[in-house]
C-alpha cells in the first residue's frame, strides 16, 4: 500500500460497537444478490465470500474475494428502495458479523470521523471495481488474464526465490470467471505463459517468474495496491 493510504479494515472496526447480530451462512448460499433490498453490512468472521455478478448471457464475473477481519457491502446509504448492486456469494462456509443498515445510518449520521472512513473504503471498493473493468474493456482476454494475476499477486502473492507464488488454489474455471472469458481460453493463454517460462504451476498454484513482463504487457499504471487487489 502507498504511503500516505489508510488501512480502512482497520479503522472500520469502530463498527463493530454497533448493535448486530451473527449470521452464519453455509457454502453455496449468499449473503446477498444483485437486486435484493439492502438489510446491512457484514463483517466477515471466518470463511470467504466472492463479489462478483451473472452477466446478461449467464457467463459468472468474478470482481474480488473477501475473507477474515473484510467488510462485505457493496451499496449505497441513504436512499430509498435502495437495492444490491452485486452478488455476495459462500465460497467457504461464513460465520459474520450483520450490522442493518439502519443501524449503520444511525451511527454514522452522529460519528463524522467514521463516516469518512467509511466513505473512503466506498471509494476504494468502487474504485476496484473501476480498474477491473477497465482491463476488461481496454486489454482484450490477454490483458484481462495479466492484470488478474497482478492482482492476485498484491493480495496472495508470497516471494520465493523463483518468483511470486499465489498462495491461492483456483480451478482454470475459477480463474476464467475473475477474466471474464471461457476456460478453454484461459488454459491457452496459461499454456502460452509457461511455454515463455513467465509462470509455472507448484501444487495446483500459480508461480509467477516474471511480473514485470505481465505489467509491461498491459501498461501498468502502477495504481495504489489497495485498488489492484481482489480481496
Amino acid at each position: 500500500m502507498k504511503e500516505g493510504m489508510i488501512d480502512t479494515s482497520v479503522e472500520l472496526q469502530e463498527l463493530l460497537s454497533i448493535r448486530h447480530s451473527i449470521k452464519t451462512y453455509n457454502k453455496d448460499s449468499y449473503l446477498f444478490q444483485e437486486g435484493d433490498p439492502i438489510k446491512g453490512i457484514y463483517f466477515i468472521r471466518t470463511g470467504k465470500v466472492q463479489i462478483g455478478k451473472v452477466t446478461p448471457e449467464g457467463r459468472e464475473l468474478t470482481l474480488r474475494i473477501c475473507g477474515r477481519n473484510q467488510f462485505v457491502g457493496e451499496f449505497t446509504l441513504f436512499a430509498e428502495s435502495a437495492k444490491y448492486m452485486l452478488d455476495a456469494k459462500v465460497i467457504e462456509e461464513v460465520e459474520c458479523i450483520k450490522i442493518s443498515v439502519e443501524d449503520l445510518e444511525e451511527e454514522l449520521t452522529h460519528n463524522a470521523k467514521l463516516a469518512v472512513t467509511f466513505m473512503k473504503w466506498m471509494g476504494i471498493n468502487h474504485q476496484k471495481t473501476q480498474t477491473k473493468f477497465r482491463d476488461l474493456l481496454l486489454h482484450g482476454k490477454k490483458g484481462a488474464l495479466y492484470s488478474t494475476l497482478i492482482r492476485m499477486t498484491n493480495s496472495y502473492g508470497v516471494p520465493n526465490e523463483k518468483g511470486i507464488l499465489i498462495d491461492m488454489t483456483l480451478t482454470n474455471q475459477e480463474l476464467a470467471n475473475f477474466c471474464g472469458m471461457t476456460r478453454e481460453v484461459v488454459n491457452r493463454l496459461l499454456s502460452d505463459l509457461k511455454k515463455q517460462d513467465k509462470l509455472s504451476m507448484v501444487d495446483g498454484k500459480i508461480l509467477i517468474h516474471d511480473l514485470d513482463f505481465l505489467k509491461d504487457e498491459i501498461n501498468c499504471e502502477d495504481c495504489p495496491i489497495a485498488f489492484c487487489k481482489i480481496d
